[in-house]
């Protein structure tokens, strides 16, 4: 599903808003979300999973196409892990 889907899902779900205002809520809730994993958060949907971040350490990288090696540097990667009954949903 891509956002436009989802927008869309919402519409039909629910008549009285307008698209518009729908979209402004898919925006909200989205820009949320990343806005407390850029402060190194924890997003927690009960029922559905936690957004987290992990940090991976620096790490010495091949480029594919030369086979020159390049250093990565540490980062900060998004990462979710599915609630109890998202798993059981997912594995019926």
């Amino acid at each position: 599903m891509i956002r436009s889907e989802l927008v869309q899902k919402l519409c039909d779900h629910n008549p009285g808003l307008a698209s518009h205002d729908v979209e402004t809520i898919v925006t909200t809730f989205f820009d949320e979300i990343s806005h407390r994993l850029a402060a190194n958060g924890r997003v927690e949907l009960r029922g559905f999973g936690a957004f987290s971040t992990r940090a991976r350490d620096a790490r010495v990288g091949r480029n594919p196409r030369t086979g020159e090696t390049v250093d990565v540097d540490a980062k900060r990667v998004p990462y979710f892990k599915p609630g109890k009954e998202m798993r059981a949903r997912l594995n019926v």
